[in-house]
């Protein structure tokens, strides 16, 4: 949380189905219209089965969000343009690889957008294999082990 009151956040740990229609708004917004994904790829079975993290603003409007699947990976990790660069990303990150921790697991990796490599270069995580495309962007994957 910020302490800059301009600023303030705050991230929770969720459910689709407590939170589907913030969600969904952050990555509408920020893949389908921003980035041009298509709809039918954004939105998908494993929605209803991942841990969501939700960061809202002092209106409770919805500012960010990330997913946590069974298997360990973190992805559609999205912040609104106005809230980029004040640290909603690194918190929604930080919220899913605690989860990710608590539950026994031994890292997490993500599909990196290659142009967001050094966002989570700095959380720790490493560049492995080539880059590939997915959605139209070029991706990387990218590992973190827990100790």
């Amino acid at each position: 949380m910020s302490a800059d009151p301009v600023s303030a956040f705050e991230v929770r740990a969720c459910a689709w189905a407590d939170a589907a229609a913030a969600l969904r708004r952050v990555r509408h917004d920020v893949f389908v219209v921003e980035q041009r994904v298509p709809e039918m790829l954004e939105f998908d079975a494993s929605d209803e089965a991942c841990v969501h993290a939700l960061a809202s603003d002092t209106a409770e409007a919805p500012i960010g969000c990330a997913r946590l699947l069974d298997d360990g990976h973190i992805g559609r990790v999205a912040v609104v343009r106005d809230w980029r660069r004040r640290g909603v990303g690194a918190s929604l990150m930080a919220c899913l690889i605690e989860r990710a921790r608590l539950r026994g697991d031994r890292g997490v990796v993500v599909n990196a957008q290659v142009a967001a490599m050094r966002f989570y270069e700095r959380l720790g995580f490493t560049p492995t294999g080539a880059t590939f495309d997915e959605a139209g962007i070029p991706h990387r994957v990218m590992t973190r082990a827990f100790r």
